[in-house]
């Protein structure tokens, strides 16, 4: 079977502010960062007591720069004001409610007008028509749906763009299969680690994922390598497209790459304006530098959310397929930092070495100890499908390759665990990739 791949859209498919000039985008954010930020501070009390603490008033933003007069917002501020304390609108004009999932604590709140379902559906359909999604596509939606954002913020985003939808959510892997080899979508809407899993599963049914009638994958809900990419285009057979949100901001879709350039998320500045802070000291950085991501919503009713720091690292780069600028792939989040004997680690670099091994599977896990004084860290990882009757020697080999690797390239010692694939579960949507086994103090 020959897929018809997807094409870029054509510039009359386009919003005008898609292909608006930058004085013309920068006079928009403006006019509509003045309005979220005296909506705040007339209608949330943790807004105007955070502003005047800092000195500031929302009249004194003339410029867009002034922003960095402001103080920031934090997901501790959220839970602090839980659970409505943050909205500002009467409860009765709240529509839906959705929630993070609350691991390491209360989980953190956010409210929806009618008019912000409405903008996050429309922002929704501009992405997937980005990522090469056209009316009348079927969109299988493997995100979880409930109070998690990613399921229904693609159900409805696909609707909004005239798609045929099937609501799938996570689980169910035999499912997917049997759903996507019989009812033949063009699109799936999934997180990256998912995604290996479902093609896991294509293989063990004896079908090749790859002739499937997949033609875009949009990824989210995790942060994923360009080698994750290559390897899932790999196995699909598809165009693996990066989409990013987090529900403090909206939901999926307050950026997505194109297809036609797959070169950075192209961030929706006509809705959110972003900033790329140093972590330590909150000075805000120039574009192309990398530091920690902060958005500040420009129309958000419900919950207005000014410069909240997300954690996520990344870098601001200029526009291209959009006049909007865009965002590198997240490298990381500044509080997933592994400090591992005095050497700062990120899952993603060992995501990178792990898949640029050809004997080894995108499946593992980190796994982290105390020995005595000192923390020891394992890297579990599975063999491909085709090693599968690898002699212990052979993995013993493998191991040792890979821990030079890692020394090598994440300065970091680490021991290898090579196990059989299928040995590591498989995760039903966000992969939990590190385990931290430490003693709590």
């Amino acid at each position: 079977m020959t897929k018809q791949r997807a094409r870029p859209p054509a510039r009359a498919e386009l919003d005008p502010v898609e292909i608006a000039s930058r004085d013309e985008i920068a006079a928009l954010q403006l006019e509509r960062l003045r309005w979220s930020l005296r909506h705040a501070f007339d209608n949330v009390p943790h807004y105007r007591q955070s502003f005047e603490r800092a000195g500031v008033h929302p009249d004194e933003l003339r410029h867009l720069d002034d922003l960095a007069r402001f103080p920031f917002t934090t997901k501790e501020d959220l839970r602090r004001n839980y659970p409505f304390g943050m909205f500002a609108v009467p409860r009765e004009a709240i529509v839906r409610i959705h929630a993070s999932s609350g691991t390491t604590g209360k989980p953190t709140v956010v409210g929806y007008t009618q008019k912000d379902i409405d903008i996050w559906s429309d922002l929704m359909a501009r992405s997937i028509r980005a990522a090469g999604g056209r009316p009348g596509d079927i969109v299988h939606v493997a995100y979880g749906y409930g109070l998690f954002t990613g399921g229904l913020g693609a159900h409805y985003g696909a609707e909004r763009l005239g798609c045929t939808v099937i609501p799938m959510s996570g689980g169910q892997t035999e499912k997917q299969v049997q759903l996507i080899a019989d009812f033949k979508p063009d699109i799936i809407m999934v997180t990256p680690s998912y995604s290996l899993a479902i093609a896991d599963e294509f293989e063990r049914q004896g079908l090749d994922p790859a002739k499937s009638s997949l033609s875009v994958g949009i990824f989210g809900a995790e942060p994923w390598t360009n080698q994750m990419r290559a390897e899932i285009e790999r196995r699909m057979g598809l165009d693996a497209i990066d989409i990013y949100g987090l529900s403090e901001v909206m939901g999926p879709g307050v950026a997505c790459e194109c297809i036609e350039t797959k070169d950075g998320l192209v961030i929706w500045e006509d809705y959110f304006y972003p900033e790329i802070i140093d972590p330590a000291t909150g000075e805000v950085k120039p574009d192309g530098e990398s530091g920690e991501l902060v958005f500040t919503s420009l129309t958000k009713e419900a919950l207005p959310i000014i410069r909240y720091r997300t954690r996520d690292l990344t870098r601001l780069l200029p526009p291209t397929a959009r006049s909007f600028r865009r965002m590198d792939k997240i490298t990381g989040r500044s509080d997933d930092m592994l400090i591992i004997r005095g050497v700062n680690v990120f899952p993603s670099q060992i995501e990178e070495i792990l898949l640029g091994d050809p004997r080894l599977s995108p499946h593992y896990v980190l796994e982290l100890r105390k020995e005595g004084p000192l923390d020891h860290l394992t890297v579990k990882v599975e063999l491909r499908a085709d090693l599968l009757n690898a002699s212990e020697s052979e993995k013993a080999a493998i191991g040792q390759d890979l821990e030079r690797h890692i020394k090598a390239l994440a300065g970091v010692s680490a021991a290898a665990s090579i196990v059989d694939p299928g040995s590591i579960e498989r995760s039903l949507g966000k992969a939990k990739r590190v385990l931290d086994f430490r003693p709590r103090d």
